[in-house]
Order: C-alpha cells, then sequence, then structure tokens
C-alpha cells in the first residue's frame, strides 16, 4: 500500500502492454502466422528480426504491386499509382489500426477522389493538360490546397482518415488522373489491395477486420478505467 501523500506509480493497461516486434506495428504477427501455416520452425523461430521482417516487407511489396502492374499491363488501365504504394505498406505494417481497415483505406481514397476531382470542376481545370505538362498556375495551386483540405477535413470529419489519400486527392488535382474512367480505377485498385491484404493477414491468423475496427471503451487517465 502507498503511504498517506506518496505519488502512485502510473501503470499502462495490460492491454497496451504487447511486443510490437522490432520495428513497431504488427508485421512480426504476420511473418509469424505464415512460418506456422507453413510448418517452418526456422522462420517461426527468427519471425521478428528485422532482417526477416524487411524481406517480408521486400517480398510482400512486390507481389502486390507486381500483381496491380500486370493489371495495368493487361488492361491499359492506370490500376498502378504513387498513393498506392504508403496504402500496401500501412496494411501490412499496422493491419490492426483503424486508418488500416477497409473502411478508412476505401473510404479514404474515395474521398480523396472526390475532392480532387470537384477542385477540379471549381476551378474550371476538367479540360486542362496536367500540371507536369502546362506548369503551376495559380488554377492549379487553388485545386490542389482546395482538394488537400478537403480531404482531410472529410475525413476527420466522417472518422476515416487514411493519410495516403492525401496523394491521391493531389493525384487527381493535379490533373495526373482525372478522367472518370480513370478515378474508378484508381477507386477499385484500392478495393483489390484490401482483398490482398485481408487474405494474407487471415491466413497468417491476424484478425484483419472485415470492414472497421471495433471501438475501444474510452479509458479514464486518472485510474485506467473503462468510461
Amino acid at each position: 500500500m502507498s503511504k498517506p501523500g506518496e505519488t502512485r506509480p502510473h501503470t499502462e493497461p495490460a492491454e497496451t502492454l504487447q511486443h510490437t516486434g522490432p520495428i513497431g506495428g504488427n508485421m512480426y504477427e504476420i511473418v509469424l502466422g505464415l512460418a506456422r501455416r507453413a510448418r517452418l520452425p526456422a522462420l517461426e523461430a527468427r519471425h521478428d528480426r528485422t532482417a526477416i521482417l524487411g524481406l517480408f516487407a521486400f517480398i510482400n511489396g512486390l507481389i502486390s504491386i507486381a500483381l496491380l502492374s500486370l493489371l495495368a499491363l493487361a488492361t491499359g488501365n492506370p490500376f498502378v499509382f504513387p498513393s498506392l504504394g504508403p496504402t500496401a505498406f500501412l496494411l501490412f505494417y499496422q493491419p490492426l489500426m483503424p486508418a488500416s481497415s477497409p473502411r478508412n483505406a476505401i473510404g479514404g481514397h474515395l474521398i480523396g477522389i472526390a475532392m480532387g476531382y470537384l477542385s477540379l470542376v471549381l476551378f474550371g481545370l476538367t479540360l486542362a493538360p496536367p500540371a507536369s505538362m502546362e506548369g503551376v498556375t495559380v488554377a492549379r495551386v487553388g485545386a490542389a490546397a482546395l482538394s488537400l483540405a478537403a480531404t482531410a477535413g472529410l475525413m476527420v470529419w466522417l472518422r476515416v482518415p487514411h493519410p495516403p489519400a492525401g496523394a491521391t486527392t493531389l493525384i487527381v488535382s493535379l490533373g495526373i488522373l482525372k478522367r472518370p474512367g480513370e478515378l474508378l480505377i484508381i477507386e477499385v485498385a484500392v478495393v483489390i489491395l484490401v482483398l490482398q491484404a485481408l487474405a494474407i493477414n487471415r491466413l497468417a491468423g491476424v484478425n484483419y477486420p472485415l470492414w472497421s475496427v471495433p471501438s475501444r471503451p474510452k479509458t479514464s487517465q486518472v485510474d485506467g478505467t473503462s468510461v
């Protein structure tokens, strides 16, 4: 028992005191689950080594983007775009975080696409060449700024934060991809990537959500009790 006037040390709730691997995130859990599924004891014993995790990130990133690149090659559609890379990493690095859930990934990119195109409409840039060809104009600055601001605000207001969506909205508002068919392909590519994350994470035994991460009860900062 603590003596009168003695400050009690702050203790974290039990659920927050868990191993996160040498680089944080849940990637080590995926590697461990896949090692057990494939019955590879050597890999299972070394599943949380930095070298192994880096190799998994390399192979998984290669497969993820290669599949979408092959789809782009076969169809002639832009199934690969810059913001897809950070989404892929997030889905396998921290799959249990709210930002990595299908709801946030799909919803965040959808907001980015919509706000990017709306900005093009408002500044009269739907028929203009991309900024890489035309250069930066006052209208382009306005479209880019508005698209990013609106995307950030809506992701917060709708509670679907997904950082890579900020890059998606700039891809659209800068005119890199802006035709309706291209915008649809962007969202389809995100859905395909989410389905791949669902398959690999569930195969590894990681409880990746089908849609959203269950909300947790709020914890009092005073005594650690649920509110």
